[in-house]
């Protein structure tokens, strides 16, 4: 009987430390910055046991379960659910890891808008709150700021919070956590679809700067530099205009990037200066005079003659093109609601800077 027992203590040839040997053997090695698949198989008040195959149940707190807030577990995670985990920190004193979520969804959010800047793409997002600086809203989870100057708005800042507005990119810095967006360059760029250099338009005096003129268009703002008001010498635009005064002008720059519209009326004086002495002259001229500068561009692109150039550009008599764009432009005007196009434009071209650098610690101090 005890041969028997000793031969099958023998067989088995399998002790505990052979056991333990094996595990260690067979152990992954996991390291902070791993993403691990995990099962869940126990829920906790303020987070959840997660099975990676470690010796030890990792540990998510729920403070790392979303990039967004969580008041509770189980409005993330699910018994017996799998999916990926961040190991957020190594081995505690207890043999158990850290995990996240929050990571994870981070990192994809940050590559995420890094492929919207690239595509040049328009998001929407809601204003949750409003500083000195500017807004601030939510893209792909992360916080974004819209600097000031780049909202465009009739209602006072503090009552944007709720609102929803397209906007673009302006800055995209996982580094330095920056993610900076434009209300005005979105809408700029909008509009800017409609319109074409060249082109002649209706517009109303918005308001007047020692360098120039702001032109409402149909509800984008146009800057009429002081050097595009006339062919004779201009000391200020307060001698020339008046806010609200009524004008033809023509859109001589498009530059959607920086969401700005040159315009000028020195190019439709039939002689110069007659933007000082006689307006009407210009306005009823404005077609003609247009025509004859874009033959002149299409001359300098092609290096042909001037008659050359207005043989392939059709007589704005035969065909009213500028004014049917005028017609669609003034129509958008009325259609767009006004709080999403009153002061696209608030730069002028010799003093503006450079937004994103400028705003630079309101950025800081709100993202």
């Amino acid at each position: 009987m005890v041969n028997q027992q000793a031969n099958s203590t023998k067989d088995i040839g399998f002790t505990h430390e052979d056991f333990a040997a094996l595990l260690d053997k067979y152990d992954y090695h996991f390291s902070p910055g791993d993403i691990v698949a995990g099962t869940v198989f126990s829920m906790e008040p303020r987070g959840a046991l997660i099975d990676i195959g470690a010796k030890t149940a990792a540990y998510i707190p729920i403070q790392e379960m979303s990039i967004n807030r969580v008041d509770n577990p189980t409005e993330v995670l699910q018994a017996d659910e799998t999916r990926e985990f961040f190991i957020l920190t190594d081995e505690n004193e207890d043999g158990q890891l850290t995990l996240s979520i929050r990571r994870i969804e981070y990192m994809r959010a940050w590559e995420r808008v890094r492929q919207l800047q690239q595509e040049d793409a328009t998001v929407r997002s809601n204003v949750f709150a409003t500083n000195r600086g500017g807004a601030l809203v939510r893209i792909e989870g992360l916080r974004g700021f819209i600097p000031g100057s780049h909202i465009s708005a009739r209602e006072a800042k503090e009552d944007l919070v709720g609102e929803d507005l397209p906007l673009k990119f302006l800055e995209v810095d996982e580094e330095r956590n920056r993610l900076v967006l434009s209300h005005r360059r979105a809408l700029v760029e909008r509009k800017m679809n409609g319109l074409e250099v060249g082109q002649v338009v209706k517009g109303s005096v918005r308001g007047i700067k020692p360098y120039g003129a702001f032109i409402d268009i149909g509800g984008v703002s146009g800057l009429l530099h002081i050097s595009e008001i006339s062919h004779d010498h201009i000391d200020t635009p307060h001698s020339v205009f008046g806010v609200n005064d009524e004008l033809k002008v023509m859109i001589i720059d498009l530059d959607a990037e920086r969401g700005r519209i040159s315009l000028s009326t020195k190019q439709l004086e039939p002689e110069p200066g007659d933007m000082l002495k006689n307006r009407e002259i210009v306005f009823e001229k404005a077609e003609e005079m247009a025509e004859k500068y874009r033959q002149k561009l299409l001359a300098e692109a092609e290096g042909i003659t001037l008659e050359e150039a207005a043989e392939a550009i059709p007589s704005a008599v035969e065909e009213p093109v500028v004014e049917e764009a005028v017609e669609t432009t003034t129509t958008e005007a009325v259609e767009t609601p006004a709080e999403e196009t009153e002061g696209v434009l608030e730069t002028a071209t010799e003093v503006a800077e450079d937004i994103v650098e400028s705003s630079t610690e309101a950025v800081e101090g709100a993202v």
